[in-house]
């Protein structure tokens, strides 16, 4: 009779069970992989330590609520309500990054599924002079800072400068990242081939995982690449190292032979040879 009892309640409890179907389990690791993604992105900055605060406080808000601890389910409850709010204003500069990465690699620079056409992003630029000024600028120990547009226009960050449209050649990089002249400080904005702005304000990374040996042209170089698909080319002032900065990761002392191959792959290539 007990086994009967027993084998009764365990049917009831289960029958109590809601069903799991696959779509919960595919929302499940949806989740799990936005989750993932979300905190890579964040990972190395502040922004990963308030999101782990808000999701403990959301656990414990379904925690009390599963509980039946109304007036503790109350306040936490208003506490995540506020919280959401909060979150789109603490993380702004995330969420911005975050949207332009999905438009950029979502999107793929090369080819556009959604639309079902492909664009050429051929710019015919101008890679000898650049690799025989960061050449001389590296042997000089010259600092420098340029950067290469791609899909993501700059207007902001070029209208932040002092703007000119010329062609480009090594003796005018050197020029303008030459100590003693007004335009040395503050970056080079490089589209369609050529020099767009000079002397133009980056935003600044906040990762907290930058070496201390990077200054700020590093950390420029990594801010705007983490908020744009441009390319940074960065000539160390201190070691004379030239550091290739892409999609908010730099490559330090790279070899002339390596960033020329890089700027013509993806500058001078055509859609078939990308």
């Amino acid at each position: 009779m007990t086994n009967i009892l027993n084998s009764t309640f365990v049917l009831s409890v289960f029958s109590e069970l809601p069903s799991f179907k696959f779509f919960d389990l595919l929302d499940i690791l949806l989740v799990g992989l936005l989750l993932f993604y979300v905190i890579k992105l964040l990972k190395g900055t502040n922004a990963i330590s308030i999101l782990v605060g808000f999701l403990t406080l959301f656990v414990a808000w379904k925690v009390v609520t599963m509980l039946g601890m109304n007036i503790l389910s109350e306040i936490l409850g208003q506490f995540i309500s506020l919280g959401l709010m909060a979150l789109i204003i603490i993380f702004q500069p995330e969420i911005r990054r975050f949207l332009t990465l999905i438009g950029t690699r979502g999107g793929n620079r090369k080819r556009r599924f959604f639309f079902k056409f492909q664009t050429d992003n051929t710019q015919h630029l101008n890679t000898n002079a650049i690799v025989q000024a960061c050449s001389h600028m590296s042997a000089s120990y010259t600092g420098a800072l340029m950067v290469f547009c791609r899909d993501n226009k700059l207007d902001n960050i070029i209208a932040s400068g002092d703007q000119f449209k010329s062609e480009l050649s090594s003796q005018l990089l050197e020029t303008i990242f030459f100590k003693n002249t007004p335009l040395h400080d503050g970056a080079v904005i490089i589209d369609e081939g050529k020099i767009q702005a000079a002397r133009c304000i980056l935003p600044v990374s906040n990762a907290k995982d930058i070496p201390l040996s990077m200054g700020l042209r590093h950390r420029s170089a990594l801010g705007i690449t983490e908020n744009s698909d441009a390319i940074a080319v960065i000539v160390s002032e201190q070691t004379g190292k030239i550091s290739i900065a892409v999609e908010g990761k730099v490559t330090q002392g790279v070899t002339t032979q390596y960033l020329q191959e890089l700027l013509d792959k993806e500058f001078n290539a055509t859609k078939e040879e990308k």
